[in-house]
């Protein structure tokens, strides 16, 4: 039987926010993230302190006074958080971003102070059409320019 009219897949690339080293979201010792309670995602180790927009799309949500996480819409419609940190504590705004602009930057010298870890946990938080086409962890990667994660729509 043809499938004429069924709707072709398109995959949607999820770009590195940030410079590090990616991981398993199972690796991260938090149970909200490692047991996918936030949805299914991945972290990264940063070696810089700046998160950066992985693709075009909207900020949907700012953590306001923390700046801890920030709630993205791609134009394909995948929904993402970014949460910088654990142990680490809404403001509503419709800001347009581009791959590459600055979106949190954080103080990683106070972070280690304080015995914060800055690992950075990127989830997506509608899965709804979106199937997980690959996780690319255990890899360098460098923000804005190496992708992380694709879903399939």
């Amino acid at each position: 039987m043809l499938n004429l009219f069924k709707k072709k897949s398109k995959s949607v690339e999820v770009l590195a926010p940030l410079t590090g080293t990616t991981l398993s979201i199972e690796e991260v010792p938090d149970p909200v993230f490692s047991e996918k309670m936030m949805g299914e995602g991945i972290a990264i180790k940063p070696t810089t302190d700046t998160v950066v927009a992985p693709f075009k799309g909207t900020v949907k949500m700012l953590m306001p006074n923390s700046g801890h996480a920030v709630g993205l819409l791609s134009e394909d419609g995948l929904e993402i958080l970014i949460h910088v940190g654990m142990d680490t504590v809404s403001t509503e705004v419709e800001a347009k971003v581009e791959p590459g602009d600055p979106l949190i930057k954080f103080d990683e010298a106070f972070l280690k102070s304080k015995e914060m870890d800055t690992l950075t946990m990127i989830v997506v938080t509608n899965p709804g059409d979106f199937q997980p086409e690959q996780f690319l962890t255990n890899k360098e990667v460098k923000a804005a320019n190496d992708p992380i994660m694709v879903y399939k729509k």
